[in-house]
Protein backbone atom coordinates (compact mmCIF):
# COMPACT_ATOMS: atom_id res chain seq x y z
CA UNK A 1 0.00 0.00 0.00
CA UNK A 2 1.04 3.42 -1.08
CA UNK A 3 -0.77 6.68 0.24
CA UNK A 4 -0.32 9.05 -3.35
CA UNK A 5 -2.08 12.02 -2.32
CA UNK A 6 -2.77 13.02 1.42
CA UNK A 7 -3.72 16.85 1.35
CA UNK A 8 -5.85 19.49 3.21
CA UNK A 9 -7.45 21.79 0.43
CA UNK A 10 -9.98 24.09 -0.22
CA UNK A 11 -12.30 21.76 -2.39
CA UNK A 12 -11.75 18.06 -3.77
CA UNK A 13 -13.48 15.71 -5.87
CA UNK A 14 -13.42 12.11 -7.25
CA UNK A 15 -14.62 11.75 -10.76
CA UNK A 16 -14.19 8.71 -12.14
CA UNK A 17 -11.04 7.43 -10.32
CA UNK A 18 -9.49 10.81 -10.81
CA UNK A 19 -8.59 13.04 -8.14
CA UNK A 20 -9.57 16.51 -8.25
CA UNK A 21 -8.00 19.03 -5.68
CA UNK A 22 -8.38 22.75 -5.24
CA UNK A 23 -6.08 24.70 -3.11
CA UNK A 24 -3.80 23.07 -0.97
CA UNK A 25 -2.89 24.48 2.34
CA UNK A 26 -0.97 24.53 5.57
CA UNK A 27 -1.63 27.68 7.20
CA UNK A 28 -4.58 29.46 8.53
CA UNK A 29 -4.22 33.08 9.47
CA UNK A 30 -6.89 34.00 11.91
CA UNK A 31 -7.42 37.89 13.39
CA UNK A 32 -9.32 35.99 16.29
CA UNK A 33 -10.32 33.29 18.40
CA UNK A 34 -12.03 30.80 18.58
CA UNK A 35 -11.86 30.69 14.89
CA UNK A 36 -14.08 28.69 12.77
CA UNK A 37 -12.41 27.22 9.27
CA UNK A 38 -15.74 27.59 6.99
CA UNK A 39 -15.09 24.64 4.96
CA UNK A 40 -12.29 22.18 3.62
CA UNK A 41 -11.59 18.85 2.39
CA UNK A 42 -8.98 15.98 3.28
CA UNK A 43 -8.21 14.11 0.26
CA UNK A 44 -6.42 10.98 -0.05
CA UNK A 45 -5.37 8.66 -2.70
CA UNK A 46 -3.69 5.11 -2.05
CA UNK A 47 -2.42 2.24 -4.21
CA UNK A 48 -3.11 -1.09 -3.24
CA UNK A 49 -0.91 -4.15 -4.97
CA UNK A 50 -3.22 -7.32 -5.65
CA UNK A 51 -1.88 -8.97 -2.56
CA UNK A 52 -4.30 -6.58 -0.58
CA UNK A 53 -7.18 -7.31 -2.47
CA UNK A 54 -9.83 -6.97 0.63
CA UNK A 55 -11.46 -4.22 2.87
CA UNK A 56 -9.66 -1.83 4.72
CA UNK A 57 -9.97 0.31 7.82
CA UNK A 58 -9.31 3.53 7.45
CA UNK A 59 -9.20 6.02 10.41
CA UNK A 60 -8.59 10.19 10.59
CA UNK A 61 -7.63 11.94 13.43
CA UNK A 62 -7.52 15.62 13.84
CA UNK A 63 -5.40 16.42 16.78
CA UNK A 64 -3.82 19.39 18.71
CA UNK A 65 0.21 20.02 19.93
CA UNK A 66 -0.77 18.24 23.02
CA UNK A 67 -2.55 15.21 20.89
CA UNK A 68 -5.77 16.24 22.25
CA UNK A 69 -8.28 15.54 19.67
CA UNK A 70 -10.08 18.41 18.11
CA UNK A 71 -12.94 16.63 16.50
CA UNK A 72 -14.07 13.21 16.92
CA UNK A 73 -12.12 10.35 15.14
CA UNK A 74 -13.56 9.83 11.48
CA UNK A 75 -13.83 5.86 10.64
CA UNK A 76 -14.34 4.44 7.43
CA UNK A 77 -13.67 1.50 5.13
CA UNK A 78 -12.43 0.91 1.83
CA UNK A 79 -13.10 -2.07 -0.17
CA UNK A 80 -10.51 -2.89 -2.79
CA UNK A 81 -11.51 -5.19 -6.13
CA UNK A 82 -9.28 -5.69 -8.70
CA UNK A 83 -10.07 -6.43 -12.72
CA UNK A 84 -8.17 -9.01 -14.07
CA UNK A 85 -4.67 -8.08 -15.96
CA UNK A 86 -4.42 -5.67 -13.02
CA UNK A 87 -1.51 -5.37 -10.70
CA UNK A 88 -2.25 -2.10 -8.62
CA UNK A 89 -5.62 0.17 -8.09
CA UNK A 90 -6.12 3.23 -6.53
CA UNK A 91 -8.71 3.96 -3.97
CA UNK A 92 -9.76 7.64 -3.18
CA UNK A 93 -11.32 9.26 -0.84
CA UNK A 94 -12.81 13.41 -0.15
CA UNK A 95 -14.01 14.29 3.16
CA UNK A 96 -15.45 17.39 3.60
CA UNK A 97 -15.54 19.49 6.67
CA UNK A 98 -17.15 22.51 7.71
CA UNK A 99 -17.04 24.42 10.47
CA UNK A 100 -13.65 23.28 11.73
CA UNK A 101 -13.33 24.92 15.08
CA UNK A 102 -9.59 25.94 16.23
CA UNK A 103 -9.83 27.40 20.07
CA UNK A 104 -6.04 28.61 19.67
CA UNK A 105 -2.92 29.35 17.28
CA UNK A 106 -0.93 26.49 16.97
CA UNK A 107 0.66 23.33 15.81
CA UNK A 108 -2.34 20.86 14.94
CA UNK A 109 -2.49 17.55 12.72
CA UNK A 110 -4.06 15.57 10.94
CA UNK A 111 -3.47 11.87 11.50
CA UNK A 112 -4.09 8.88 8.70
CA UNK A 113 -4.18 5.48 10.12
CA UNK A 114 -4.63 2.57 7.49
CA UNK A 115 -5.82 -0.85 9.28
CA UNK A 116 -4.54 0.45 12.32
CA UNK A 117 -1.03 1.16 11.55
CA UNK A 118 -0.33 4.81 11.37
CA UNK A 119 0.56 6.18 7.67
CA UNK A 120 1.15 10.18 7.65
CA UNK A 121 0.37 13.25 9.48
CA UNK A 122 -0.18 16.92 7.46
CA UNK A 123 0.82 19.70 9.95
CA UNK A 124 -1.18 22.55 10.48
CA UNK A 125 -0.39 25.93 11.22
CA UNK A 126 -2.77 28.00 12.77
CA UNK A 127 -1.38 31.28 13.28
CA UNK A 128 -2.75 34.81 14.74
CA UNK A 129 -2.72 37.12 11.49
CA UNK A 130 -1.35 41.27 12.54
CA UNK A 131 -4.84 43.08 13.47
CA UNK A 132 -5.78 45.62 10.24
CA UNK A 133 -3.89 48.54 10.57
CA UNK A 134 -5.57 51.85 11.73
CA UNK A 135 -5.71 54.24 9.01
CA UNK A 136 -3.37 57.32 10.34
CA UNK A 137 -4.91 60.78 10.40
CA UNK A 138 -3.15 63.31 7.96
CA UNK A 139 -0.30 65.39 9.65
CA UNK A 140 -0.93 68.75 10.96
CA UNK A 141 0.70 71.53 9.59
CA UNK A 142 3.39 73.33 11.65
Amino acid sequence: MDVEVFALCDAATDSGGKLNLLGAFDRINARQFPLVHPHCAIALRVRFDRIEEGNHRVKISLIDADGNSIIPGIDGNIGIKFPPDVQSVCANMVLNMNGLKFQSAGQYSIELAIDGRHERSLPINVVEAPGKQQPQPPAADA
